[in-house]
């Protein structure tokens, strides 16, 4: 008998702007640039893993921007 894995529900665009304190334009200019977080299409709507999205700030640089 398979073991049940439980997985934390998808984050819709909002959520994940709110996660990130960045606006919803700021993620849909990201993914059409090819960068933030990866985004899944699941019918018509854009969501994403949690996982993902916090791996993708561990990922980021810790220097300064100039």
């Amino acid at each position: 008998m398979q073991e049940l894995v439980h997985e934390e529900p998808l984050w819709s665009v909002q959520e994940v702007a709110a996660y990130l304190n960045v606006p919803v334009n700021t993620l849909y200019g990201w993914r059409s640039q090819g960068c933030g977080p990866d985004g899944r299409r699941v019918g018509k709507y854009l969501r994403y893993r949690p996982q993902d999205v916090r791996a993708w700030v561990e990922a980021l640089s810790t220097s300064v921007a100039s």
